[in-house]
């Protein structure tokens, strides 16, 4: 980890800047959907999904992982998540249950952190299951936009996208669960240190 090196250094890594570049992308992505740019709007969430991979393998592969990264990396996912369903949804393309019920998954998870904080207990490490949610829900909904499309790409991408979503969304939930067993476990084991 890269914690060592000077706080400049640790802000301006390339998977940083990458992790950055999504953030930034979330306004110009809602701004080519409320405009009906919606093939430029797939090609930027392809992008983002893209940039998603190569900044974990970047800061896995040449030790650039810092604390930084960690919270704008999950940042920027669920930044990019939210804002996509709720342009979908806001265009008829994806249900307006579907973005509650993930919203409710987001909250239920939110919620958990005063209790950590009471504790003073770590965030739980992200689990395999809540990656493999993330991967299917970011690749899922450009495919589920490219899918609205009325052309023989959209044919082809309608049902594909709609797979990844739903095991997303279940996949999302599971994770969630788990998530909270985890922190119920830690807070057992929390308390039964301090209980003589």
């Amino acid at each position: 980890m890269t914690d060592s090196l000077p706080l400049r250094r640790q802000i301006w890594t390339v998977p940083n800047l990458l992790s950055m570049g999504r953030l930034v992308g979330v306004p110009i992505f809602l701004w080519l959907m409320f405009t009906d740019h919606r093939l430029w709007a797939f090609w930027l969430l392809v992008v983002s999904g893209v940039t998603d991979y190569l900044d974990g393998k970047i800061a896995r592969k040449f030790g650039l992982v810092t604390r930084l990264g960690q919270l704008l990396d999950p940042a920027a996912d669920r930044l990019y998540i939210l804002s996509t369903i709720f342009a979908l949804a806001w265009k008829d393309i994806i249900p307006w249950w579907l973005v509650a019920a993930l919203l409710l998954r987001e909250v239920m998870v939110f919620a958990l952190g005063p209790t950590l904080r009471k504790h003073r207990l770590p965030i739980p490490p992200v689990h395999f299951i809540g990656k493999a949610a993330t991967f299917c829900l970011i690749y899922g909904f450009p495919l589920v936009l490219l899918g609205s499309l009325d052309n023989t790409w959209g044919d082809v991408a309608r049902p594909i996208g709609w797979s990844f979503v739903w095991w997303g969304t279940v996949l999302y939930w599971l994770a969630g669960v788990m998530y909270v067993g985890q922190v119920r476990e830690m807070v057992q084991r929390a308390r039964a240190t301090v209980t003589p």
